[in-house]
């Protein structure tokens, strides 16, 4: 029998600093806090959309590079997206710059270095805009 995946539910980041990583998702991206389980460890969730963030404290996150990996953000546009976001301190961009089916991509990391896209689709089946 296969396995029937509904949605994906959450992603979960191991992060050194907790509170830079919820004033960077909280304040500086803008994602809306949710309540959190009482765990037995420092953490924070966020909502993006349906599905949700969480970021689990790690002392012993070791600093490296995280750019082979990446989640991405539909926004409704990418230009203002880069200029809301440098207003709010972030200063290393990839982009705006077009996908091969015409979807403008933004990379920029977080505190840690996890590489986050947000991007805008200019199509007549977008859910945000049109060509």
């Amino acid at each position: 029998m296969a396995i029937r995946v509904h949605e994906l539910n959450h992603v979960a980041l191991h992060v050194r600093d907790l509170a830079a990583s919820v004033h960077f998702y909280g304040v500086v991206i803008g994602l809306p806090q949710l309540p959190r389980p009482d765990f037995d460890f420092p953490g924070a969730w966020f909502a993006f959309g349906s599905q949700e963030l969480h970021l689990i404290f790690d002392a012993n996150l070791e600093i490296s590079p995280r750019t082979h990996h990446h989640f991405a953000l539909l926004v409704d546009d990418t230009y203002a997206a880069k200029a809301e976001l440098q207003s709010r301190g972030v200063t290393e961009f990839k982009g705006p710059g077009p996908r091969p089916d015409g979807a403008m991509q933004l990379f920029f990391a977080d505190p840690d270095g996890y590489r986050i896209e947000m991007y805008t689709t200019f199509n007549a089946d977008s859910p945000v805009g049109e060509k």
